[in-house]
């Protein structure tokens, strides 16, 4: 089944382009979502008419990744917990908390986007990758501290 898509998905393409998806995959999912329409030639005319709008939509949310990507790499978290023998963490840090921790310094990121193979779980130094869109990953720096009861 061939489909013209509305909006980007990473693992299919960008919005504008053509693609061929099994039949089951376009019909119950992508065009019921609004995220594709059939490649006909009407909406394929549609779309050269779009052309310019999806151009500058795709410069804006690529503007936008950039000046996110910037400001996490400009801003270091810092995160306080309880510690245990061997600066074991009670718990651990989860990609919510680092979303949370960013929220605090006025960078709201979307806690599904923190690439977080697992918990972390003792103190130190950390980078956590972060898709800001378009294929641009920013790092955040992590820094797990142990709070004031902790040191007691």
């Amino acid at each position: 089944m061939e489909l013209v898509l509305k909006e980007t998905i990473d693992t299919l393409g960008e919005a504008g382009d053509m693609i061929k998806v099994k039949a089951g995959y376009g019909r119950n999912f992508l065009i019921p979502q609004g995220k594709a329409v059939l490649a006909t030639k009407s909406n394929i005319a549609i779309l050269k008419r779009q052309q310019a709008a999806i151009i500058a939509h795709k410069a804006e949310q690529w503007d936008k990744a950039e000046k996110l990507a910037a400001a996490i790499a400009a801003n270091p978290v810092i995160i306080e917990r309880r510690t245990g023998e061997g600066d074991r963490l009670y718990g651990s840090i989860t990609s919510a908390d680092i979303a949370d921790a960013l929220a605090a310094k006025g960078i709201e990121v979307d806690k599904r986007k923190i690439i977080l193979d697992e918990p972390i779980k003792t103190l130190g130094s950390y980078q956590v990758s972060y898709k800001t869109g378009y294929q641009m990953v920013a790092e955040i720096k992590i820094e797990v501290v142990p709070d004031e009861e902790s040191e007691r």
